[in-house]
């Protein structure tokens, strides 16, 4: 019993991913479930993909345009919000995403910093979607790293390599400097440091919370009902991570958007 108990309260399991539970086993349920896959695979996913691909390809042409052109101004940056929302937009409606929010919408401000669970790198697009974040982030190889040099890095998202003992230090000037100057974007810390399955919570980083600043929690809770939004990077590329979420019937999510913490003295 002990060692079943040690088992079970096992920190992995804050990283385990929910088992699909199998419904298609008898002759009645089964051509009702492979027509759902013929539907979701070889109507959906194509025409969903080919909706990505065009929309993210046009307005990042705008974006671009937008950064090199505009003179640095009000507009510009209000512009390039609207871009940045739309672009996350089309991501949430290439899943056919339902997203339910509750509570105020966050404004940017000197003195704020929001503070979310994290269960898959779409939690960014999910809350972007609502009003543009900046983030902090993991800097990423491959085409992912391209989009967060030749994007994300316009509207002031901060990196951070694991593998750099000193960049943590880097990384929290940057986050004191950005938070005390407002750069623009709501900026956006997700204090678990990794992904989690949606279940559980794992203990928060508390470099969010030294910043002298107040603190806007975010919860994202996602319905498992036709998909499991988390993505394990170690058994899971996120590429098939975004084919697992655009073959799925829909993602569903609530987010609420809690009342404002400031630090006690």
């Amino acid at each position: 019993d002990g060692v079943a108990a040690i088992v079970d309260d096992s920190f992995t399991k804050c990283f385990n991913k929910a088992t699909p539970t199998v419904w298609n086993f008898n002759f009645y349920l089964f051509p009702l479930w492979l027509a759902g896959l013929v539907v979701r695979y070889v109507v959906l996913f194509p025409i969903r993909l080919a909706f990505l691909l065009s929309t993210f390809f046009t307005f990042n042409v705008v974006f671009f345009l937008s950064r090199l052109l505009l003179p640095k101004s009000a507009f510009k940056t209000r512009f390039e919000k609207l871009i940045v929302r739309c672009i996350c937009i089309c991501w949430v409606a290439s899943w056919t995403a339902v997203i339910t929010c509750h509570g105020p919408r966050p404004v940017a401000s000197k003195g704020r910093v929001w503070v979310s669970n994290h269960t898959s790198m779409i939690d960014w697009l999910v809350l972007s979607q609502v009003t543009p974040f900046a983030t902090v982030m993991q800097k990423h190889p491959g085409w992912l790293g391209v989009i967060q040099t030749y994007i994300m890095d316009g509207f002031g998202c901060i990196y951070f390599n694991r593998k750099e003992a000193k960049d943590r230090e880097k990384v929290a000037l940057r986050i004191k400097d950005y938070v005390k100057n407002d750069g623009g974007f709501p900026l956006l810390i997700f204090p678990e440091g990794t992904c989690v399955n949606n279940r559980y919570s794992t203990m928060f980083k508390k470099g969010a919370f030294e910043l002298d600043a107040a603190v806007c929690p975010i919860a994202i809770k996602y319905n498992k009902i036709f998909v499991d939004a988390f993505w394990s990077s170690r058994t899971q590329s996120f590429g098939m991570h975004l084919v697992e979420l655009m073959t799925s019937w829909a993602v569903v999510a609530d987010v609420y958007f809690l009342e404002t913490q400031h630090k006690q003295p």
